[in-house]
């Protein structure tokens, strides 16, 4: 059941590097939060999640990078590997965060939120990597995308957003 008071920012997480990042940080800006991984079919989706980045970062968008190995064993990498293999293939420049869980008792709770938010084809489980969450400038989820939904067709949804719609 949706928590009309709890938002994004409620939320904190550790980045690739170890740090710990407050979500608030992103208060006021709108974000795609994707759960990631390196070896899927649709890893391709790295380009067009950071040239989305670079297309709006500038009107406040952000995309937030969860790398997740429960599907497939898809992110094998550590932390270290897997900032390196972004940056390398794809030039992402976007936060990328700690390799963590999505669905089950060890999701993260960011995770347990933005499902509770937004439920999907399987209820409340996320189906796949490259599952995207649009969280607009209150902090609310607006939409969910499934890990078809290829970032550049998700350019109207961000500029509503961003718009404030």
């Amino acid at each position: 059941m949706p928590d009309d008071n709890v938002t994004l920012t409620d939320f904190r997480a550790g980045l690739l590097d170890g740090s710990e990042k407050d979500l608030a940080d992103y208060a006021g800006q709108v974000v795609l939060v994707v759960n990631t991984a390196s070896k899927c079919g649709f890893t391709p989706q790295y380009k067009g999640l950071q040239e989305l980045y670079e297309e709006y970062r500038d009107q406040g968008f952000v995309v937030l990078g969860f790398p997740c190995d429960q599907f497939a064993h898809q992110e094998p990498g550590s932390d270290e590997e897997i900032g390196s293999f972004c940056e390398r293939n794809f030039g992402v420049e976007f936060p990328m965060f700690s390799k963590i869980e999505v669905n089950g008792s060890g999701a993260h709770p960011l995770y347990d939120w933005l499902k509770s938010e937004k439920s999907g084809l399987l209820g409340g489980r996320i189906k796949w990597n490259f599952t995207k969450f649009l969280v607009g400038r209150d902090g609310k989820v607006i939409d969910r995308f499934g890990p078809t939904r290829k970032p550049e067709d998700l350019r109207d949804a961000v500029e509503e957003a961003l718009r404030g719609e």
